[in-house]
């Protein structure tokens, strides 16, 4: 079982604290650290998160969302084999072909370490704000992933759809990992499922336990069948609340799932403590 860490790009007040924090999580054991995102939050927003059942997130509009990928790109420089991801980017409202460049980047500059969590979103008012529609968004997504594997190939690319029209162009860097940068798609609604199972090198799954997630892999596979895939092929990450020990680790671990990643919030006011009683808790035991 791997251990991750998240978000590692909120609330920093300085590069010292975020690279701190990153090191540290390496020199503990732990596997990978990841970010959110959000490039603004509404001081009101009617739009509803689909992960709380008040509809709305945790965080308010004042919250230090720092860049996922220039944070990364700080922790990447500063550590040596923690793995980086984002948990995750809002591709839907994102230009694909910058993002493809910046992730190749970002894969080059940490020596094959980074993990492109994306997803479609959920925000409208985000979207209206970066001048991108809300409409389509789920479309948007699956074609942005075509189209970027299409950057990340090194070879001449052409792609034409209802949301791009790219021909006659090479990009470099490529990314170090053989095939691109994993893609590890976010969310459990609407067609998640079949999108990871044509889209996704893995899930990122939105809950905090085994017991709710393991009737989600039960969707999962079912989309595999259907779009035949290999299940085995698809790397599940959870969050994790931190609650049940060793044991809720057994129990993810029974149902498949290859990394927990943990929300620095359920490590008290003081992280590095928290970080530190974790490792000793839970990685230790992993070893």
């Amino acid at each position: 079982m791997k251990v991750a860490l998240v978000p590692i790009n909120i609330g920093m007040q300085s590069l010292q604290q975020m690279v701190g924090l990153a090191q540290l999580a390496e020199s503990l054991g732990f596997e990978s650290v990841w970010t959110f995102e959000h490039v603004m939050v509404p001081l009101e927003y009617e739009s509803r998160y689909p992960y709380s059942k008040d509809g709305k997130m945790g965080g308010g509009s004042d919250a230090a969302f720092l860049d996922p990928l220039i944070a990364l790109t700080a922790v990447a420089a500063h550590t040596k084999t923690l793995r980086l991801g984002t948990g995750v980017n809002i591709l839907s409202q994102a230009n694909p072909l910058l993002l493809a460049k910046q992730a190749a980047t970002l894969d080059l500059l940490s020596n094959g370490r980074f993990m492109l969590g994306a997803g479609i979103g959920w925000l409208k008012e985000e979207f209206d704000a970066m001048g991108v529609p809300f409409e389509r968004r789920g479309a948007r997504f699956d074609d942005y992933v075509v189209a970027m594997r299409k950057v990340w190939s090194g070879e001449v690319v052409e792609h034409h759809s209802d949301f791009l029209d790219w021909s006659g162009f090479q990009s470099y860097p490529l990314p170090v990992q053989k095939g691109g940068v994993p893609i590890i798609v976010g969310g459990s609604k609407g067609k998640a499922f079949e999108r990871i199972a044509r889209l996704g090198d893995g899930w990122f799954a939105p809950t905090n336990d085994a017991a709710s997630l393991a009737p989600m892999l039960e969707e999962l596979k079912a989309a595999c069948s259907t779009q035949g895939r290999d299940y085995g092929s698809v790397e599940i990450t959870s969050m994790w609340d931190t609650k049940g020990g060793m044991d809720a680790i057994r129990a993810f671990e029974d149902i498949g799932v290859s990394r927990v990643i943990v929300p620095l919030f359920m490590l008290g006011r003081d992280p590095v403590a928290g970080l530190n009683k974790l490792a000793d808790d839970i990685i230790a035991k992993l070893a």
